[in-house]
């Protein structure tokens, strides 16, 4: 068993931001570090009026860390905002360890974490583009960087190299990326073909996404009481209560400063969650700030184009409050469940179908005997109101179906009754 690394995290806290969110944006840090394997010593802090454009904190109190850097002896000092090369420069020319911002430690964990080809070629891509700008802060850094936290992925061999070679790497990287989007884009408009509905569950990290999706559909996917457990999607059908079937995917998780070079690199990822017909918000009901949790995720989904998609929130791990009303948000925008409780999922299911439904009329078409496939269809994707009926006069099927308009192709279409309502 590897030993924990040790780590000194940094925050500041600044007079135009909630103290309440700057401590939760300091507990989250702690997590992250946790879940990239390492043991937080101790956090530490300044309050100031603005940030230090060269030392991020005052240059006094980075004198102050460096002595506690000596005493503690980390591995690893990490700060909780993004750094400049400068600043990287100036604190690693003080500081005896490591120094590595946010950003870093995230995509850190995004490395480790991704399992698929294309996940990891996203990720890689986006510490790149991160570092490229950077190498010239690393400095003598580059001596300490013998691995570890921050240095998964491309790690030190990409950083001694020059930067034409990070700049070539990256264009042949994207040039795969490309490649795999329109393998993935390929299989989407499949699915799209047939018309089956998509929905994406999009959420915190840790809000239980993962393993709501296990309970609904026994996917199997990892699901840990951690910071980005899984990072690659995965979509499993789910057959609800009508006979209809929906695709379900689960998407990775958003957190607070999600690093922009990552929602660019996981922009075809995310286009799960933007070309989806309904969202899942997964909350943790159960957490202090989930309300800011939400407020971060709305913010996400506006730069992906997907804030105009109908969307259920999902109260998830409403066990673990002290108390809650099942009939508080009992509406086609909100519920309260527990993923593990039977009942809250088949309450779940049936406001999903109400949702995907809810757009659905009444058709009557006349299908020729011929057109089985068409029945088939139908009944696949649309609810009947009756058992089809023959028509002697016609000599055709008479079908009574609610059907989502969008549904109803060029060649369904003409076996349809217009007059009938």
């Amino acid at each position: 068993m590897n030993e924990k690394e040790k780590a000194i995290i940094v925050g500041i806290y600044l007079p135009f931001e909630s103290r309440i969110k700057e401590e939760y944006s300091l507990e989250e840090l702690q997590r992250l570090t946790e879940t990239a394997g390492g043991e937080v010593l101790l956090a530490f802090t300044q309050q100031r009026d603005s940030v230090d454009r060269a030392w991020f904190l005052g240059k006094g109190k980075i004198e102050e860390l460096s002595v506690l850097v000596k005493e503690l002896e980390p591995d690893v000092v990490i700060f909780n905002t993004e750094l400049s090369s400068s600043q990287i420069r100036n604190i690693e020319s003080m500081i005896d360890a490591k120094v590595i911002d946010r950003t870093q430690l995230i995509l850190d964990i995004f490395a480790g974490r991704a399992q698929s080809k294309e996940g990891k070629i996203q990720v890689e891509l986006a510490q790149l583009n991160y570092l490229l700008p950077r190498l010239s802060g690393k400095g003598a850094g580059l001596s300490r960087l013998g691995g570890g936290i921050g240095t998964r992925g491309p790690g030190e061999s990409k950083l001694e190299t020059d930067r034409r070679h990070i700049r070539r790497r990256i264009t042949q990287m994207k040039r795969t990326l490309n490649e795999m989007i329109k393998h993935r884009d390929l299989h989407r408009e499949r699915r799209k073909k047939n018309e089956v509905p998509q929905v994406a569950l999009v959420g915190y990290t840790n809000a239980g996404k993962s393993t709501l999706l296990n309970q609904l559909t026994n996917a199997g996917v990892l699901a840990e009481d951690k910071l980005f457990a899984t990072l690659d999607p995965i979509s499993r059908k789910v057959m609800l209560e009508n006979g209809k079937e929906i695709i379900l995917t689960d998407t990775v998780g958003f957190i607070q400063d999600l690093p922009h070079d990552l929602v660019a690199a996981f922009r075809s990822t995310l286009k799960e969650a933007a070309e989806a017909d309904l969202l899942l918000h997964v909350v943790d009901a159960h957490h202090p700030y989930h309300t800011e949790q939400m407020a971060i995720v709305e913010k996400i989904l506006r730069e992906i184009k997907a804030h105009t998609i109908p969307q259920i929130v999902v109260y998830n791990k409403s066990d673990l409050l002290e108390s809650y009303n099942k009939d508080l948000g009992e509406n086609d925008e909100e519920i309260y469940i527990s993923s593990f409780q039977s009942d809250d999922l088949k309450r779940l299911l049936a406001l999903i179908e109400k949702n995907v439904s809810k757009y659905w009329k009444l058709h009557t078409f006349q299908i020729p005997v011929n057109r089985g496939d068409l029945l088939a269809y139908l009944h696949r994707n649309g609810k009947l109101i009756e058992d089809a009926e023959w028509d002697e006069e016609s000599e055709k099927w008479r079908v009574n179906v609610e059907l989502d308009t969008q549904f109803i192709s060029p060649e369904l279409r003409q076996y349809e009754l217009v007059n009938a309502e």
